[in-house]
């Protein structure tokens, strides 16, 4: 079944009993994403509800597969983190079915902006990166509060692995063999040192705002492991939207180091254990949004180049901290 087909998902849908015989709801593909097929329906009595169905074959360039049953994680996800941060920050489940590997979930109610298009068109409020670390702050902590329990329930490393890990780090390795010792200690000590809940694709594009207020989206990689990761994601993208916007350049830096405040008030450990790991993701990451298998689209070729040659400047010497890292990198840029 393809659910971008309505030949396919309607008569699915009242198969299921989840549409009344006969009805006809207003439909719409979402695009942008590279591993799901995604759409958006809207039943005659109004409820909004959108569909994913995970991809085998993800919509890159290179080859790069993941069993789609990692839709099985992403409803386990949105269980879970509903309940650990405040309501409506994390749209509601309606169902899952893993034999055709896909989840509704609650439409999220317009008016609404994507933090990314907000980011790149230099709009987005410098709350929003308050509440961008505020909000991973809060699933840190409150996994590593509840740490027997989601060691249980997210042990599960494989979609890491294969959505993270080997396309951003080994594939950015082996076309980058200079930054091959970094980036095979970090995946070493990334998969020895597992602490919370990690989101796993910690993005500006899975975030809206709604009325000034954060919703979190997309957990297919949520599992059990190291927290930094999360932390070197998201700053990864804040930088790289630096490099891109030379106006708003200032502005990206000061939001980057508001994002890191809010999230270190709610880890104070992160600064005396584990800050120099946040370091080296991001610097990971910034290499892995040029090199690996899921490259940046709006940087341009010399945009590319000069991020690259920042980051290979930084490796041997990183800096001790996050706002070391981002005062560095800027300084670089400038």
């Amino acid at each position: 079944m393809n659910i971008e087909e309505p030949n396919d998902l309607i008569p699915y849908l009242i198969d299921q009993g989840w549409l009344a015989s006969g009805e006809v709801p207003k439909m719409e593909i979402l695009r942008g994403g590279v591993s799901n097929r995604t759409v958006w329906l809207r039943r005659s009595t109004g409820e909004a509800w959108v569909l994913k169905q995970a991809l085998d074959k993800l919509r890159v360039v290179d080859d790069w597969f993941s069993d789609p049953i990692r839709i099985e994680r992403e409803a386990l996800g949105i269980k879970h983190l509903s309940r650990l941060l405040p309501a409506g920050t994390v749209p509601g489940l309606i169902f899952s079915d893993p034999q055709h590997f896909l989840l509704c979930m609650e439409a999220v109610t317009p008016p609404f902006e994507n933090y990314k298009t907000l980011l790149l068109k230099g709009r987005a409020k410098l709350n929003y990166f308050h509440q961008f670390g505020h909000t991973l702050g809060l699933v840190h902590q409150r996994g590593i509060k509840e740490s027997k329990k989601f060691q249980k329930i997210f042990e599960d490393t494989s979609f890491f692995e294969s959505l993270r890990l080997e396309p951003y780090y080994e594939f950015t390795a082996q076309r980058m063999p200079i930054a091959g010792p970094f980036l095979r200690a970090l995946i070493k000590t990334c998969r020895s040192d597992r602490y919370t809940v990690v989101h796993g694709d910690y993005s500006p594009k899975n975030i809206l705002f709604r009325k000034d207020k954060l919703v979190l989206l997309d957990h297919e990689v949520i599992h059990y492991g190291d927290g930094t990761f999360d932390i070197g994601f998201a700053l990864s993208h804040l930088l790289s939207k630096a490099n891109h916007l030379k106006p708003h350049r200032q502005f990206l830096q000061s939001g980057a180091i508001l994002f890191w405040e809010a999230y270190a008030k709610h880890d104070p450990e992160i600064t005396a254990s584990r800050e120099d790991r946040a370091v080296k993701h991001t610097l990971a990451c910034l290499l892995a949004r040029v090199l690996g298998r899921s490259p940046l689209e709006y940087l341009t070729k010399p945009q590319q180049q000069i991020q690259v040659n920042i980051v290979s400047s930084l490796l041997d010497s990183s800096p001790a901290t996050v706002p070391d890292l981002i005062a560095a990198f800027t300084n670089h840029l400038k």
